[in-house]
């Protein structure tokens, strides 16, 4: 079972021509609330996009993240990091 879910939102800023995908650290074991808290904190940002771009859909599960790695980047319960739009190879590959 997961610890906590990585997952990707496509974020409409202005000035930029397409949707960027911003990656979240979730510390939810559920995954729809992780994918809810995600998009909550994506909105502070700015839209989140209403179609798929790019073949990838607006909110999306990039992993699972296993306990071993929740502990070791230090990831509390229901909290949400936001990683940026680089890939988060650090969190995915513990």
């Amino acid at each position: 079972m997961a610890s906590g879910w990585m997952i990707g939102v496509m974020v409409e800023l202005a000035g930029e021509p397409a949707p960027l995908r911003h990656f979240f650290a979730v510390g939810h074991e559920d995954r729809n609330k992780a994918e809810w808290t995600a998009i909550d904190r994506a909105m502070l940002i700015g839209g989140v996009a209403t179609s798929p771009f790019g073949g990838l859909e607006p909110v999306h599960v990039v992993s699972e993240l296993s306990a071993q790695t929740v502990r070791a980047l230090a990831l509390k319960a229901g909290e949400v990091r936001p990683l940026g739009w680089k890939w988060p190879r650090r969190w995915i590959t513990l």
